[in-house]
């Protein structure tokens, strides 16, 4: 695969034929580090997290005030209008994706929304689930991870998918008084919840393999108790996205993978997750990810050293680790390259017809056809990054099916012999040359090379 091929494909989004050629890939790659438009067009117009982080703590405030019968009323009336908020931010990121002068970065978005996976099949989050993106991830996928962990563990998305939200420390206050009232009717005084903690430790930092141990599973999710949503009395004018309740935090110091922190409130669990994001664990864990993404499904050794030591040495500066990524002559060897995901996959596709936008409802469609849906992966692990994990023949059946659709609604007028060689410079192989040259149709030929080998690879 050529240089050219390699930045349109392997680290792009797949190329546009309109668009001219990168006369350098590597330099074209590395401009877009200082050109990327975090809030793009698309996005503009949605409602920010502060502002739907006001409306779920309204809906909580009038459940609890509704008489009974009319609780199940207000619940789906705030479902009604997060799946509604989902579908706009789906289409969002799909224009995003189409329109972006920056693919590359672009690419990097989603990269990091699946390392910090939310899913709105978690009803309390869907209207949420794009929000996460928009506000936690897209503003920080350049700076420093340490700020990245900070604002991805925070948002209420997260807060909610992992059941942060209500975790209690038995010893706060709120758990002491739950602690009285459950005693009394023989319950579990329990209110402790380690999902995020462990979640943090064993996808979002250090990484499952780096020798934490149970106890420091507890010890994070004490210091994380208190770490909320807003409240009722949030303010209007300034409306907040996060909270710290400190009725609801456990005391004492903690002590998380041999290190002792002092007791502090909120600040205890932020200097837990400031260490953590500067772990040599956690450097050599990301810089694996971003290897396999990028550059192969087993990551060249060499590769994934380099990439953690940048990000050590740079203080977990992102931007340097991708510099390192770009220059690599390990990103750029000629090989099979990585299979596209579902998501990929269509907006290649989509890229590659020069579309611009789709509408939200035929992209949410899409994804769900291909076993993608957007932001609704089957565990906080995120989606898998492997070829094992798309390239099984009913999934390939149902890519084939959809290349027919895609290449019927193109029209004749699309030519795929002509295309071909402007979305896979230099790529395109002999076999898939041939057939595309004895298509019995032109929407026939366009499926072909939609479906082709060289399309479903990066």
């Amino acid at each position: 695969m050529p240089p050219e091929s390699i930045a349109l494909n392997r680290f792009g989004l797949g190329a546009r034929p309109a668009e001219p050629l990168p006369p350098d890939p590597r330099r074209w790659l590395l401009a877009q580090l200082d050109s990327y438009e975090a809030l793009p067009a698309p996005w503009q117009a949605l409602p920010r997290t502060a502002a739907l982080a006001s409306v779920w703590a309204a809906q909580q405030r009038a459940v609890r005030a509704a008489p009974e019968g009319q609780k199940s009323g207000i619940r789906e009336a705030y479902l009604r209008s997060g799946r509604q908020a989902y579908q706009a931010a789906v289409g969002a990121r799909a224009a995003s994706a189409l329109q972006t002068a920056t693919p590359f970065i672009e690419r990097l978005v989603h990269f990091w929304s699946n390392h910090f996976a939310v899913s709105v099949d978690k009803l309390l989050v869907i209207g949420l689930g794009g929000a996460f993106e928009r506000d936690a991830i897209r503003p920080h996928v350049l700076g420093r991870f340490e700020d990245l962990l900070l604002a991805a563990v925070r948002h209420p998305a997260m807060l909610l998918y992992l059941d942060q939200a209500r975790s209690t420390g038995p010893n706060s206050p709120a758990g002491r008084r739950a602690a009285m009232r459950q005693a009394r009717a023989q319950g579990n005084a329990q209110g402790l919840n380690e999902n995020l903690a462990r979640e943090i430790l064993e996808l979002h930092t250090v990484g499952v393999r780096s020798g934490y141990s149970q106890e420091d599973v507890t010890e994070l999710a004490r210091a994380l108790t208190g770490w909320t949503l807003p409240d009722d009395e949030a303010s209007a004018e300034a409306p907040a996205s996060f909270r710290f309740a400190a009725g609801l935090h456990e005391p004492g110091s903690r002590t998380v993978l041999g290190r002792t922190y002092a007791a502090g409130g909120e600040e205890q669990a932020r200097a837990i997750l400031r260490d953590l994001a500067a772990a040599p664990a956690t450097a050599t864990h990301i810089a694996t990810k971003l290897a396999r993404h990028f550059v192969a499904d087993e990551p060249p050794a060499r590769l994934v050293r380099r990439l953690a030591d940048s990000y050590l040495a740079s203080g977990g500066n992102l931007a340097v680790v991708y510099q390192v990524l770009v220059t690599a002559p390990e990103a750029w060897a000629a090989g099979g390259g990585k299979f596209k995901s579902p998501w990929e996959w269509t907006v290649s596709a989509m890229r590659a017809l020069g579309r611009r936008e789709l509408p939200p409802e035929q992209v949410a469609n899409l994804l769900n056809q291909l076993g993608q849906p957007v932001w609704r992966p089957g565990s906080p692990a995120g989606w898998g990054d492997i070829t094992a994990t798309w390239a099984a023949p009913d999934a390939l059946l149902r890519r084939v099916e959809l290349a027919q659709r895609l290449a019927g609604l193109a029209g004749a007028g699309t030519d795929a012999r002509a295309l071909a060689p402007r979305i896979l410079p230099g790529s395109l192989g002999d076999r898939t040359r041939t057939a595309l040259a004895r298509a019995e149709s032109p929407a026939t030929a366009l499926a072909l090379l939609l479906a082709s080998p060289e399309f479903l690879r990066r």
